[in-house]
């Protein structure tokens, strides 16, 4: 079978997470979300909790700083006295998404991947989105308490910190579709439709 992996960025809301399911499904390769917090804080020996605090989000310290830009793959050892900063903590996650890709076909969701991996042969980078009152409406049937205006806010601040989180640690634009192989439109063409579109281009931009 032909190695491909598969990253997904995604606006909050626009269902990337379940599309990058059936894609596991249908593919019959693992995905990670969150799982990568788990397998980051295992080898790293780092409590997952503080993975978790900085999943995607920019800490105090890192928002008054400039952005990073490069990904340089090298973690600090455990006796530093930075071991558990910020900065650490997205490179172990980095270095994990990195040795998954290497490994094996896989599909990735979020955490800067299409930038940790740019320029691997088997790589296809997409970016779902979708009006955000289709966004709302998804978001509303588990935050069932919440009020249209709350949801909205919710989401424009999620993508705020995916967009700050990508640009501090890639120095790039989180929307620019520069950077993708494909871009979704999740409320058009549903999640079976992103999924199929994703498959089928697959052979077009993957070289292994």
């Amino acid at each position: 079978m032909a190695h491909h992996v598969i990253t997904i960025a995604r606006e909050k809301g626009s269902g990337g997470y379940d599309i990058a399911k059936r894609l596991s499904e249908k593919l019959s390769i693992p995905f990670y979300d969150r799982k990568l917090l788990r397998i980051a804080s295992d080898v790293s020996g780092i409590n997952e909790q503080l993975f978790g605090e900085v999943d995607e989000r920019l800490g105090k310290h890192e928002m008054l700083r400039a952005a990073q830009k490069v990904y340089t793959g090298e973690v600090l050892p455990p006796d530093s006295d930075n071991y558990t900063s910020q900065q650490n903590l997205f490179q172990f996650q980095a270095k994990i998404i990195a040795e998954l890709a290497e490994t094996s076909s896989c599909i990735i969701v979020g955490r800067c991947a299409d930038q940790i991996l740019k320029g691997k042969p088997y790589l296809l980078r997409t970016f779902v989105h979708a009006p955000i009152e289709a966004r709302i409406q998804r978001v509303a049937t588990y935050s069932l308490a919440w009020t249209e205006a709350e949801i909205r806010k919710y989401i424009c601040d999620e993508d705020k910190n995916r967009a700050d989180y990508y640009r501090f640690y890639t120095g790039e634009d989180w929307r620019d579709a520069g950077h993708f192989d494909i871009s979704l439109d999740s409320a058009a063409l549903g999640e079976e439709g992103c999924a199929d579109r994703i498959i089928q281009a697959l052979p077009i931009f993957t070289h292994e």
